[in-house]
């Protein structure tokens, strides 16, 4: 959870009750986590919790099982429309969703899931996530300037996964602006 994030969800509380949905993919019952997913869910539910406390809902509905290629072609696939109702439950009417990248939002506009596309900002996750695998590596990154402290503790704290994913190939697909991992993916 970069700095970034924190500002996307400060700005959003000022108006509106946020609930958070960090994907989740699981396989044969177990969470699947790569070089582009490396922390789990209730990782980052702590750290979104550390810094939010209980200002913020942080929900597991955006969880995709695998095999995944089954949520394929999205619109045509029934399981695509599982994960929307899965996504929606407990929403209100007027509520809408939230992307930085313009591709998940075409997609989320298909659905009808309300798409706001924001800006995306100057630090990305994964520019961070990379010079975090760097500093796994032994080099000097600045890291931990784009990260919340309530959050660098916990990375801290669990840095074997950092260094788990530091030199691991990124097996991931993408599709349609989402990434999907290669393990369960068929």
């Amino acid at each position: 959870m970069t700095k970034a994030h924190v500002e996307i969800i400060e700005e959003l509380k000022e108006k509106n009750e946020v609930r958070v949905m960090p994907v989740v993919f699981i396989n044969r019952g177990k969470e699947i986590n790569s070089r582009s997913f490396p922390f789990g869910f209730e990782l980052r539910k702590k750290m979104l919790e550390a810094v939010f406390g209980n200002t913020i809902s942080i929900l597991s509905n955006y969880t995709f099982y695998a095999p995944f290629a089954k949520y394929m072609p999205p619109l045509l696939s029934p399981f695509s429309w599982r994960i929307k109702k899965q996504i929606q439950n407990g929403l209100k009417d007027d509520y809408f969703t939230y992307t930085g990248d313009k591709a998940e939002g075409f997609v989320l506009k298909l659905y009808g899931l309300n798409p706001r596309i924001g800006t995306r900002k100057t630090t990305s996750a994964s520019f961070v996530k990379q010079r975090m695998f760097e500093a796994a590596l032994g080099k000097d990154t600045n890291w931990e300037n784009y990260v919340t402290s309530e959050a660098v503790k916990i990375i801290h704290e669990n840095w074997d996964v950092v260094k788990k994913f530091a030199n691991a190939k990124d097996s991931t697909y993408r599709v349609l602006g989402m990434k999907f991992p290669s393990d369960g993916f068929w």
